[in-house]
């Protein structure tokens, strides 16, 4: 298929060839779930930890004697019931992270992409930079493009200067072609792919990197 490739300033300049597979294959929501499933998994820092009865400190003597008092019997105050005492079935530290298929993975990857360019929310860009790293001068090449909206930015190298300007701007996430992430793909409301990387998603996602 071929897309419109856009200018710093807004302008359609030529066309661009993309490999139907990456860019038109069929949506699977299927895999798009799991997948963002997993990221949010994997990032989940899981350290929520209570004290059990066991590991309170307190005095094991009982609050009162067994019987006489008219009162419920009580065996020392680290029981659950007491405040201050131990927690029942608590949280503990624990690793929330798991892997999925790297082929499920892939097809998330391509379906999303699929996904957005048939929703018409995917732009190809001519490769650019931002010398100075200052996020207002990434800022008026944006706004030639997009909207102020959450969107990610496609690179196709570790650009340290384009990722320090977009570093102050909430909205805006920079991700490398061959390193992507399937939560703010999917809930991007536009995604901006330089020219190389959009050259670079067609082979890595393409039939090459499967065969």
């Amino acid at each position: 298929m071929k897309t419109k490739v856009y200018s710093k300033q807004g302008k359609v300049t030529k066309e661009i060839t993309l490999n139907d597979e990456v860019f038109d294959s069929k949506v699977r929501q299927g895999t798009i779930y799991e997948a963002i499933k997993n990221e949010l998994a994997n990032s989940r820092v899981g350290t929520a930890c209570s004290k059990g009865r066991g590991e309170i400190t307190a005095s094991t003597q009982k609050p009162w004697r067994q019987k006489g008092t008219g009162r419920a019997r009580s065996g020392d105050r680290k029981s659950p019931l007491w405040v201050g005492g131990g927690v029942a079935f608590g949280p503990k530290p624990r690793d929330f992270s798991y892997r999925i298929p790297k082929k499920m993975k892939r097809l998330a990857f391509k379906s999303i992409l699929s996904l957005k360019t048939k929703e018409e929310r995917l732009k190809v860009v001519e490769d650019f930079s931002v010398d100075s790293g200052k996020t207002k001068d990434l800022l008026k090449i944006l706004k030639n493009l997009i909207p102020s909206e959450r969107a990610v930015i496609i690179l196709s190298d570790d650009d340290r200067m384009i990722k320090r300007a977009g570093a102050n701007i909430p909205w805006l996430k920079l991700l490398a072609y061959n390193r992507l992430r399937a939560h703010d793909l999917f809930y991007s409301k536009t995604i901006l792919v330089l020219e190389k990387a959009a050259v670079g998603l067609n082979d890595f996602y393409g039939e090459k990197k499967n065969g």
